[in-house]
């Protein structure tokens, strides 16, 4: 292939407006789905009302969530459509109002009946320019001139007070995947399995680590220190010896391992080992205490991407003993030396958050903000024996100011700042490497060598010249020119059930599908 037909191949690629096309895709789907994913996780909000005596419980009920095009509300009270220059130009938010069914109920059980049922607007969301709900989106190169727009902009930001806002992408380790390495301060000599358990915007780490003596032992959020293997497993609904050995493996090398494990233990039944937990994790408090304190504590913390709707706590938390089992294997078996430690600059072991993935969860606490202020005002209201009404108890700028100041200012929820940077505007090259670049979480102040190296599998995915000087330097990347960035799977249902007929077996939600092929193809 000569040089001509690579600029025309290159230049027919990017005639698709491609080169913000991640950031696009994200936030359309967060758009699409992301949103009421977290009002259908939210559900329901709970009021205080109803504890005293002759008081009918109050609770709130959430329904569908949409999201116009982006309006400027005028001193005289109209509303008109908004576009991006003239956002830019009047120093004001391009955002969109959002709206949202909330029902307040009264009563419970038979007796609950609704007491005031609207659509409210509930806040303004900031719109990224060129997604589907901007107001430019579709328009032909005249039509954006004739508005001021800049035909040949990639688009793909946000604009907040004015100023032009790009969400930086950033990279991660993948979430819900066993990882196993050797502990870095000891060698060779101690071996860890580690999952970075994830849900609804939750991550816990959960560790089982092979010591020097050959125990294992488990950390996981909420309780200090870590905790005995074979007593977490028994907590869990593992009780005989044969079943757990079982779990971890049929190899005699790694059998003759767990017995050492299984001698040490100091809990035989899942009672005892419950009990066992519970002097942990509350110690000096009651029995009972102790006891309800430790189950909280594993059916919340430990490994909480396993939690399925519709699935029973005791199946839970025996997927959650076998997740652990598979875990002492990995430890095991690095230990015995039968596999490679896992590398965390792969690029299989590492996922990428784009726009939809960071305003994802943003929306989460913004709307987790507004049910609180949701419960207070409701229960203001009836201490003063008031009537309850859905928008007077709605303060919309408290879910806006929860979404445009992290935007504004890029201190994320979770401690991160520099999510959000002003766009560079130095030429238009500069536009494109700021839309296309990907930062990693590791402190700029360490000199992690291995991270900041060039990795193999960033070949046709991150530009291999493209890092700053100085500190940046290889923590600050940027994609490849034709790379195209997946998302994630969309029909999770869908997934299962293809795999269910194809012969897999044990996938939690699924029963009763024929398989048309053998496991083994």
């Amino acid at each position: 292939m000569n040089r001509e037909d690579r600029r025309e191949i290159s230049r027919e690629y990017f005639s698709k407006e491609r080169l913000a096309e991640h950031h696009y895709r994200s936030f359309n789907s967060f758009l699409t789905r992301g949103m009421q994913e977290v009002v259908d996780e939210k559900g329901t909000i709970d009021t205080d009302i109803g504890d005293k005596e002759d008081e009918e419980p109050v609770h709130v009920e959430l329904g569908d969530v949409r999201i116009v095009t982006p309006r400027v509300r005028e001193a005289d009270g109209s509303e008109e459509l908004l576009y991006p220059q003239e956002a830019r130009l009047r120093n004001i938010t391009y955002a969109a109002p959002v709206f949202m069914e909330m029902s307040i109920v009264k009563g419970e059980g038979e007796d609950e009946r609704v007491v005031d049922s609207t659509e409210t607007k509930v806040g303004r969301m900031p719109i990224m320019v060129g997604s589907e709900k901007c107001n430019i989106a579709g328009f032909s190169d005249e039509e954006l001139i004739e508005i001021g727009e800049d035909p040949a902009d990639p688009g793909g930001y946000f604009i907040v007070n004015g100023s032009e806002r790009v969400l930086m992408t950033s990279e991660d380790l993948a979430p819900n995947k066993i990882l196993a390495e050797y502990d870095t301060k000891y060698g060779d000599e101690i071996q860890v399995a580690k999952t970075f358990s994830q849900r609804r915007g939750y991550r816990a780490l959960v560790l089982v680590e092979r010591t020097r003596d050959g125990l294992l032992e488990v950390s996981f959020p909420s309780v200090s220190g870590s905790v005995n293997f074979v007593t977490l497993v028994r907590a869990l609904g593992l009780e005989s010896d044969e079943e757990i050995v079982h779990r971890v493996s049929d190899d005699p090398e790694i059998v003759k391992f767990m017995l050492e494990n299984l001698e040490a233990a100091d809990v035989q039944t899942e009672e005892e080992a419950i009990e066992s937990l519970g002097k942990r994790v509350a110690s000096g408090q009651g029995k009972n205490y102790q006891l309800k304190r430790a189950n909280y504590v594993i059916d919340r913390y430990l490994l909480p991407h396993l939690h399925e709707e519709g699935v029973e706590e005791e199946d839970v938390r025996i997927n959650k003993a076998y997740y652990l089992c598979r875990m002492a294997e990995a430890c095991f078996e690095l230990a015995l030396q039968r596999r490679e430690p896992d590398d965390k600059d792969h690029y299989a072991n590492k996922r990428l958050k784009v726009s939809g993935d960071l305003m994802k969860d943003l929306f989460r606490t913004a709307l987790n903000k507004l049910a609180r202020d949701v419960k207070y005002q409701l229960e203001r209201a009836n201490m003063r024996n008031r009537q309850l009404s859905v928008n007077t108890v709605v303060r919309s700028d408290v879910l806006t100011e929860r979404l445009e100041h992290p935007i504004a200012t890029g201190n994320w929820v979770g401690g991160r700042s520099g999510v959000s940077q002003l766009v560079d505007r130095t030429d238009f090259m500069g536009v494109l490497s700021h839309l296309r670049r990907l930062r990693s979480p590791l402190s700029r102040s360490q000199p992690h060598f291995e991270a900041r190296d060039l990795h193999a599998t960033q070949w046709g995915r991150i530009c291999p010249s493209e890092t700053p000087e100085g500190p940046n330097c290889g923590l600050v990347k940027n994609f490849a020119q034709a790379m195209e960035l997946s998302q994630n799977i969309e029909d999770e249902q869908g997934l299962k059930r293809e795999l269910a007929s194809m012969g897999v077996e044990g996938i939690p939600g699924i029963e009763g599908v024929e398989p048309t092929a053998s496991a083994d193809d």
